[in-house]
Parts: C-alpha cells; sequence; structure tokens
C-alpha cells in the first residue's frame, strides 16, 4: 500500500467481506506500516523481526558477527569438514524432511506434510532452495530452506539432528545463505519472525547482525485469547507429539497442519 487512502480501501473491503461471509475474522499482516486509524481494524499479535542488510559486504559482515556464536562456529564447520549442497530435488527434500521430522518432535509439534514443501519448490521454482550441510559418510546435520524475491533472500525454515549441533552445521548454511546473497546482488537477508518471549531465538539473529524491528498483525474483529481448557489441551497434544513414532507423528501433520500450521 502507498498511502493512507489505499489502506482505507483495503480495511474497507476485508470488514465488508468478513461481515458478509461470517467469517471468525480477517487479519492483515503489513511490514512496517499502519491500517488508518478510521477502520475497524486493531493490533492483534506482536513479533520480534530481523534483517540482515548486506550492503557493507561479505569481508565486512563477517567481521561484525558475533565472534564466539558465528565466527567461531563456522570456522569450527570447516575445521570438522562439513560439506555444503544446495538444489531442488527429491533427494535434497528428503534429507530436509527428515532433519525437519526431528525438529518437530523436539519443539512438540506435528510436522508441516511434505507435500506443502514439495509444492513450494514446484511453485516458487528457482526462487526456492534447500540447503544442507553434510557429516562424514554424507550424514545430513543441518538445513534450511530460503526463498529469494527480487532484493531480498529470506530464510524461511530451519532444521537439524541435535545431535551434531556442535559442528556449526547451521552457521555454515546461513553463511552461505548471506554470501550467495551479496554475490547475486541481494540488499537484505530476512530472517524471519521470533516470538517476543523467545529471546534466545532473538539474540541469535542479533549476533548474526540481524537488526530488531516489532512486526504487528491487525485483525478485525480481535480475536479472544484461549480459555484455560483449550491452554491445557494444548499442552497434553505437545506431549503426545514428542512421543508418536515418525510414521503417527507425519500422519498427525498431515491431518492437522491446515488448521494450526
Amino acid at each position: 500500500m502507498d498511502g493512507p487512502d489505499e489502506w482505507q480501501k483495503l480495511c474497507d473491503a476485508m470488514e465488508h467481506e468478513r461481515d458478509t461471509h461470517g467469517w471468525k475474522y480477517v487479519e492483515i499482516r503489513p511490514r512496517e506500516i499502519e491500517p488508518v486509524r478510521e477502520s475497524q481494524f486493531q493490533p492483534g499479535c506482536q513479533y520480534l523481526f530481523h534483517v540482515l542488510a548486506l550492503d557493507a559486504g561479505e569481508e565486512e559482515l563477517f567481521r561484525r558477527f558475533h565472534k564466539d556464536s558465528v565466527q567461531r562456529k563456522i570456522r569450527r564447520a570447516a575445521r570438522e569438514g562439513l560439506t555444503y549442497a544446495e538444489g531442488r530435488t527429491e533427494e535434497h527434500l528428503n534429507d530436509f524432511y527428515r532433519l525437519q521430522l526431528m525438529t518437530r518432535r523436539r519443539q512438540q509439534l506435528p510436522p508441516q506434510p511434505v507435500k506443502w514443501f514439495r509444492n513450494v519448490l514446484a511453485c516458487l521454482g528457482e526462487s526456492a532452495k534447500i540447503r544442507i550441510a553434510y557429516h562424514k559418510d554424507k550424514r545430513p546435520v543441518a538445513s534450511i530452506l530460503t526463498l529469494r524475491f527480487r532484493e531480498t533472500l529470506v530464510y524461511k525454515y530451519g532444521c537439524s539432528d541435535a545431535r551434531f549441533s556442535n559442528l556449526g552445521g547451521t552457521a555454515l548454511l546461513f553463511w552461505k545463505s548471506i554470501q550467495e546473497a551479496c554475490q547475486t546482488g541481494a540488499a537484505y537477508f530476512d530472517m524471519g519472525r521470533s516470538a517476543c518471549d523467545n529471546q534466545g531465538l532473538a539474540t541469535f539473529k542479533e549476533r548474526w547482525g540481524g537488526t530488531r524491528r516489532t512486526l504487528t498483525y491487525w485483525m478485525y474483529p480481535v480475536r479472544q485469547a484461549r480459555p484455560a481448557y483449550e491452554a491445557w489441551t494444548v499442552r497434553a497434544a505437545k506431549r503426545m507429539f514428542f512421543w508418536l513414532p515418525d510414521r503417527a507423528l507425519t500422519a498427525a501433520g498431515k491431518l492437522l497442519y491446515k488448521h494450526i500450521g
């Protein structure tokens, strides 16, 4: 949107659609500007958002990285002989999804269906890329999925095998992505959103040089907080997801992802 007049038209149209069709709510997710105050949209969820400007170039960016948490891990990955691969093949997808399943289990969440990622790669073509760090015997230890849009490279999904987290696989993948972004003329590395109470993830992004801002989603009408009994059922479900065998966890993801993904 280029100005308040366009925002007003968008908000009016969305309010009308919601009221006409009886939708539970409408949500607008602007990066920076806010809906006009004359609308019925109100602030909803808030997140932290980090983006790394790439104008300084590779060498200067590396110098600015946190020496212990970032630079040391990139060098550790090189010493350990981790290898890097990227692509969009079924083999890349299978290695990525194996790590994604491990990660979602640690997070006590069902994984997104593999079909979701397959469709992302098919629909976005060369703009989507899977990046994988391999240890000895071509064992995948970390992987990320990135998207390219105009002058921005977007970090969208990340996963890893926790048994090899000390080898620096994720640091290697971030650094390779940033190098590629610089070499192909990108201006920004979008590091994505984080929950406001997830200070660990926010700190991780800031040690790469990511600039923090607050991301506010606007809703009409604002949804009420979940009742206490619903929060209890979510906690119980998360415990169950942790212990489910892979096949059952994958099936749960297929069933639930469109509702809770």
